[in-house]
């Protein structure tokens, strides 16, 4: 179905897999467009209750592809932009599903912003994460000037933005940039942990706290306290809720179906 990125479904899992490991799985157009694609497939999927986003090989992802990019000279970079990145960042903010990271490599410029744009981050030990753009005279862009500053504060923001410093997964742990590193040999017993949670989880509900946090980075106190009434309203109203209800009263594990 796809030429530059895999896409798996099992157990309520979908797994899209950046799928160019010859070039450290850089962006060149088909591949955003077809992740664009799966993103939009999962969302609709029911039987997807969890996403994990990751990158075949070496690399989770180097960015965009310089050497596709050079064979159009007088391409617009916001187009480019506002067609090809930011409908993926987009896509993945507003996934009614958790979304992780599986940083399974170096994750630069764009590739950055991929990984920060998710919910988790799990990352093997030997993965980097590095804002390169500085290196070629370009800006932040695909959300992680959004991102960044909001993980790490201002004044780190502005260091890893302005001198694309190559940050460890241990570093990035530490700094809270990422949720969790982990040895290597351990990446996917470490991903699965989460993947089994959430798989089995109220994904409703889920969704609708991830709308919340969203919502919140911009937000008074008071309109979070209208918003969560009113997002309240709609998980009281759930299969899940009355499930988990009943499942309390009945002493034993809920059997969460996600609507």
């Amino acid at each position: 179905m796809y030429e530059f990125i895999k896409y798996t479904i099992a157990n309520g899992v979908a797994t899209i897999t950046l799928n160019r490991p010859e070039v450290y799985n850089a962006l060149n157009n088909e591949i955003t467009f077809e992740l664009q694609d799966a993103l939009k497939s999962a969302k609709k999927n029911d039987e997807v209750r969890v996403l994990v986003l990751t990158g075949e090989g070496k690399a989770f992802c180097s960015g965009q592809d310089l050497k596709a990019s050079s064979k159009e000279p007088n391409r617009s970079f916001s187009d480019s932009l506002h067609k090809r990145y930011n409908p993926i960042i987009q896509a993945i903010r507003n996934m009614p599903k958790p979304v992780i990271c599986r940083l399974n490599g170096v994750a630069a410029g764009a590739g950055c912003s991929f990984a920060l744009a998710c919910d988790l981050i799990v990352a093997a030990e030997s993965a980097k994460l590095i804002e390169v753009f500085v290196n070629i005279g370009l800006v932040l862009d695909s959300g992680s000037s959004y991102f960044l500053p909001r993980l790490v504060g201002s004044a780190k923001a502005f260091e890893l933005a302005t001198m694309g410093t190559r940050v460890g997964a241990k570093e990035a742990e530490a700094m809270g940039l990422i949720n969790k590193c982990v040895a290597d040999d351990e990446l996917d017993s470490a991903v699965k942990t989460y993947t089994d949670y959430y798989a089995a989880a109220p994904t409703k509900a889920i969704g609708l706290m991830k709308a919340m946090l969203n919502k919140s980075q911009n937000a008074t106190l008071s309109e979070m306290l209208e918003y969560e009434a009113y997002m309240q309203d709609i998980a009281g109203a759930s299969h899940d809720y009355t499930e988990g209800v009943q499942a309390f009263l009945e002493k034993r594990k809920p059997n969460f179906l996600g609507k």
